[in-house]
């Protein structure tokens, strides 16, 4: 989506998308890594979310910009409100999820 956005976005708004929605899958794999250990797999776990919320930002942004239309910033928003309750899921009962 982001490979539409004006050049002048190339390092700023794109790269940012690009960043905070990689980083959640990244700290999902950490936070798995760390499950024997409850709180940083929770701390992880927060960490995915903030970084979920960020790219959810940057989305309002695209769309307030006219880069993406409401209909594709909608069903973005969808998959990232899908996302949040997975990871809350998670958050809420790690004991399902750590040795």
């Amino acid at each position: 989506m982001t490979k539409s956005f004006p050049k002048e976005e190339q390092y700023s708004l794109t790269d940012q998308m690009r960043r905070s929605s990689r980083s959640i899958t990244g700290n999902i794999a950490e936070a798995w890594k760390k499950r024997r250990y409850p709180k940083s797999f929770i701390s992880k776990l927060i960490d995915c979310a903030g970084e979920a919320g960020e790219t959810e930002v940057w989305l309002d942004f695209s769309r307030d910009f006219g880069y993406i239309e409401e209909d594709g910033h909608q069903r973005f928003i969808e998959k990232y409100d899908e996302v949040n309750r997975m990871l809350y899921g998670m958050i809420d009962k790690p004991e399902k999820f750590c040795n």
